[in-house]
Parts: structure tokens; C-alpha cells; sequence
């Protein structure tokens, strides 16, 4: 069996950095953390990676350094040089059209017009990967979606943004562990609106 690789989506830099674009890497550095490793450059490639365990399976965590909607080539570089199959990836990832707090898991499917998916899509030439989608909502009134994910997460809203990153962090040890169906049981669940 292959090895399994958990990419955190996001843009690189400062500036972005506490952005909801950012949230699919903060998982990845989450696990890092919560792993005791540390993500490290890569060689020859615009990524970061970790090696960790967990089950008795190997995983890698990697966060590109190439900004979302050219992050596809250092993954699928990557992945072909370790020998990581498509269906033992997981894409870590913002996502407009899930209310925010919510979290779903699936496997293949369409891009929903994210930039960083159609990426990894176009550099894998396969769309069977996992993906952990996390619900940033969508912009208020007639704000453009591609602004809106650039900013930051309102003062409000960012200890739910954290315990978000915690689930997510939770729901790629429990893909990995116990699979899809378990994963998407335990945490495809959209939060109560506020009563």
C-alpha cells in the first residue's frame, strides 16, 4: 500500500497567513503540531513537507509554497516521486458554498470553481483524490468571493475558525484510520444555525 499525503491549500506568505483561503493549510500545520513534526522545505520543490506515522501507515503532510491556483504541480510532483496513489491523497480546503463552521469529507468530484482543486485536478490528471472541505460561508451583500477568502476571518468568528481547524485536523486521522465512510459519519455534519 502506498503511503498516505495530506495537503494543506493555501497561499504562501504573511499576508495570507490567517486568510480563509489559509484554513486547508492550517490543518496541515495542525497535525504537524499535534505530530511533533516539523514541516520542512523540500528540495527542487515549491512545497514543505513532514513525514509522520499513524496506525501503522505512513502519511505525509505537505503545504505548497506556490500560491492556490498553481499549487496542482509541486503536489503531483511529490506524489509521483514518493509513489503516493491518487486515492491516498487528501486535500485539505476553504470552501464558499459550505456555511461556515460546517465541515464535509468526500472522494473525486467537481471543482465548485475552487482554484487550488482544479489545480491539483489538471496536475494529477485525475480527480479521486480525498477532500476535507472546510465551510468558510459565503461574502456578505455583493462582495466578490475571490476578495472575501483573501481576508482575514472576522474577530468573531476566528475561535470558530480554530475549533474548525481541530475537526478537520480530527476528521484526516479518522479518513486515515477507519476510512471514508467512518470519517464522513463522524463529521459531515452542518452546524445548527444560531438558535
Amino acid at each position: 500500500m502506498s503511503a498516505w499525503l495530506v495537503v494543506g491549500l493555501g497561499n504562501p506568505g504573511d499576508r495570507y497567513a490567517s486568510s480563509r483561503h489559509n484554513i486547508g493549510a492550517r490543518v496541515v500545520e495542525r497535525l504537524s503540531q499535534r505530530w511533533g513534526r516539523r514541516l520542512r522545505k523540500v528540495r527542487f520543490l515549491a512545497a514543505e513537507a513532514a513525514e509522520g506515522k499513524l496506525g501503522g501507515e505512513t502519511v505525509w503532510l505537505l503545504r505548497p509554497a506556490a500560491f492556490m491556483n498553481v499549487s496542482g504541480p509541486p503536489v503531483a510532483s511529490f506524489a509521483r516521486k514518493r509513489k503516493v496513489d491518487v486515492d491516498r491523497i487528501v486535500a485539505c480546503h476553504d470552501e464558499i458554498d459550505l456555511s461556515f463552521g460546517s465541515l464535509k469529507l468526500k472522494q473525486g468530484g467537481s471543482t465548485a470553481g475552487h482554484n487550488g482543486l482544479r489545480s491539483l485536478v489538471q496536475a494529477l490528471g485525475d480527480d479521486g483524490f480525498h477532500r476535507v472541505r472546510l465551510g468558510v460561508g459565503r461574502p456578505p451583500g455583493r462582495e466578490d468571493p475571490a476578495d472575501y477568502v483573501l481576508e482575514p476571518f472576522a474577530k468573531g468568528e476566528r475561535d470558530e475558525a480554530g475549533l474548525l481547524v481541530e475537526k478537520a485536523a480530527d476528521a484526516v486521522e479518522t479518513l486515515i484510520r477507519e476510512g471514508l465512510g467512518a470519517a464522513q459519519d463522524r463529521f459531515n455534519r452542518v452546524p445548527p444555525r444560531d438558535e
